[in-house]
This record gives structure tokens, C-alpha cells and sequence, in this order.
């Protein structure tokens, strides 16, 4: 009598393989070609928000931008600049540009100045 494999690893296609790297977990395509990841833009109203924060950061101040609609890809390239006009470090997390210090002003003016619609936010 034979059994049949009832596990997600027979489900799902791929069990194992080492030729192509990495593989997405959504598309199962090769982490280099996935494009699933690329093309999502997130949802907003395409106005992105600059705001000053200091909570929960030690006292630290960030200027956080976020509501930018771009994907990942270029939304990195972006914050890079940004980075580098200010002349300091900062991160991408989960969509939201975080810029250490307080450049609220001179990031409005850069978004403005690259054809993006933004806006102060928060106090």
C-alpha cells in the first residue's frame, strides 16, 4: 500500500533547489526575478506627510515622511537622497522614510521641489 504526501511541501510545488538562490515566498520565482515585490505601490492618497517625532526614540528627534506612493525599489532610492541632502543617516521601515533630526522644512521643500505633493503633518 502506498501513502500519498498530505504535507505543504508537496502542495506548494517546490520542495528544494539550490540552482536559482532564494526564492520569494509569495511567487515562488527566484528572489532576483520576483516582481511581486516591485510592483506594489501603497494605497494613500498620494500626498506624502512630513512630521517631527520624538516618541519612543529615547528623546532622539526623527523626521518621519510617509504616503509616498512609490514602490520599495524606488521609495529606497529616494530616502537615500533625501539622506544625503540633509546630510545625515536615517531608514526605511515598513514604507515610512526616517530621517535623524529635525528637517521638516528642508525635506518639504526637496519633495515639493521633486514634483511630489506633501504636507506638513502633526504639530
Amino acid at each position: 500500500m502506498v501513502k500519498k504526501a498530505s504535507s505543504f511541501a508537496a502542495l506548494s510545488g517546490l520542495v528544494y533547489s539550490t540552482d536559482s538562490g532564494r526564492h520569494c515566498p509569495d511567487c515562488g520565482a527566484p528572489v532576483a526575478a520576483c516582481i511581486c515585490k516591485q510592483t506594489q505601490i501603497p494605497e494613500g492618497d498620494g500626498i506624502a506627510r512630513v512630521r517631527r517625532e520624538t516618541k519612543g526614540r529615547g528623546g532622539k528627534t526623527v523626521t518621519t515622511v510617509s504616503g509616498v506612493p512609490l514602490a520599495e525599489e524606488p521609495l529606497k532610492e529616494l530616502a537615500s537622497v533625501l539622506k544625503k541632502r540633509c546630510g545625515c543617516g536615517g531608514s526605511l521601515k515598513d514604507g515610512v522614510i526616517e530621517i535623524q533630526g529635525e528637517h521638516v522644512e528642508l525635506l518639504l521643500e526637496e519633495l515639493l521641489k521633486r514634483g511630489y505633493k506633501a504636507k506638513k503633518s502633526g504639530g
